[in-house]
């Protein structure tokens, strides 16, 4: 299947992306919320079974250490993050546990993880599970109901599994854990029900398209969360303190917001991609860099994610980006490029 089929795939069926490498935490016990709350950006607290939210987790000098996604389960929270940073993530939680009723396990290995994304997924999730006339699954009007970070509990052949509401994939669409030794049976079963397998280059452009920055690309250890302009999902500005807060609260209320650099979308003119860390210019002053860039089926244009200086993010600024031996000429564009739609 070429790259502009697995792409309409994703915009226009259901397609399956393997994601269990994905580092998976598992934090038990009375205080696991008030714990997680005092500890990364997002109001944990405010968390009800069945719901979830996207957070970050932070140096005291406001960098990130690690983009979480955050899953209330009811039992236990599920913590769904980049597995280069897992373990430092791990180790940092279990450090500063002292009295508190917390009890962290690293479940990376335990549960495997597929992707269901585009408009058919809750009806493939449900034929997969099989039915939810037998109590296996919720139907699929109520899974596509669900906002992004709501997750439900679900059955295949018996065994327990867990759907949450895709939030951070640039698609419409779920992640389903299971055990990893179902994890198999559980991907023919999506394909049976007419998933169809797509690679990571082809979620990576969706995701451009979305305008969502990914860890270890287009932000890592470096960045504040308002230079990747994820404030607005991964940060509450009415929580108690958590580390690195007094840098993000002096940025916004002293600084009005302002950072030295900002990730924006660039649409590129012609047909060559960028690479990641291509220089960008405004005129002859280099400006920024790339970040990460696809091929936008879309938009029949290349498109990237790069930091620029803040003066130049609003849309509409000419940029120009050495790549390779050639210069390109780009534009800042408004994001995201394509919106995730029902």
């Amino acid at each position: 299947m070429l790259p502009a089929e697995k792409y309409r795939v994703v915009r226009e069926r259901a397609a399956i992306v393997d994601r269990s490498a994905r580092g998976k935490i598992v934090v038990a016990g009375h205080d696991r919320a008030k714990y997680l709350h005092a500890m990364l950006t997002n109001d944990i607290v405010a968390l009800k079974a069945g719901t979830g939210c996207y957070a970050a987790y932070l140096t005291p000098n406001g960098r990130m250490i690690a983009d979480v996604c955050v899953y209330e389960l009811g039992d236990v929270c599920l913590l769904d993050l980049h597995p280069s940073v897992k373990g430092a993530v791990l180790g940092e939680l279990d450090r500063f546990v002292f009295s508190e009723d917390v009890r962290l396990g690293d479940v990376t290995e335990t549960f495997g993880c597929f992707g269901v994304y585009g408009p058919m997924a809750a009806h493939v999730l449900v034929d997969a599970l099989g039915g939810s006339e037998r109590g296996a699954v919720p139907p699929a009007v109520e899974l596509g109901a669900l906002a992004p970070f709501q997750n439900r509990r679900a059955q295949f052949s018996g065994e327990s599994a867990i759907i949450v509401a895709a939030g951070r994939s640039g698609a419409v669409g779920f992640e389903i854990y299971i055990e990893r030794r179902h994890a198999g049976d559980l991907g023919h079963a999506l394909e049976r029900a007419g998933g169809v397998p797509v690679d990571d280059a082809v979620m990576d452009a969706v995701r451009i398209e979305a305008g969502i920055p990914a860890f270890t690309i287009d932000m890592g250890q470096e960045t504040i969360p308002l230079e990747a302009g994820i404030e607005r999902d991964a940060i509450s500005f009415t929580k108690g303190c958590y580390p690195g807060q007094e840098i993000i609260i002096r940025i916004v209320h002293r600084g009005h917001g302002r950072v030295a650099k900002k990730l924006v979308g660039l649409l590129v003119q012609g047909e060559d991609v960028p690479d990641p860390g291509d220089r960008l210019f405004s005129e002859d002053r280099e400006v920024g860099r790339v970040t990460s860039a696809a091929y936008s089926p879309a938009l029949l244009s290349p498109i990237a994610l790069g930091y620029v200086e803040r003066e130049l993010q609003a849309p509409g600024t000419p940029l120009a980006l050495a790549h390779r031996d050639a210069r390109l000429q780009a534009v800042v564009g408004a994001l995201p490029f394509v919106a995730p739609s029902r």
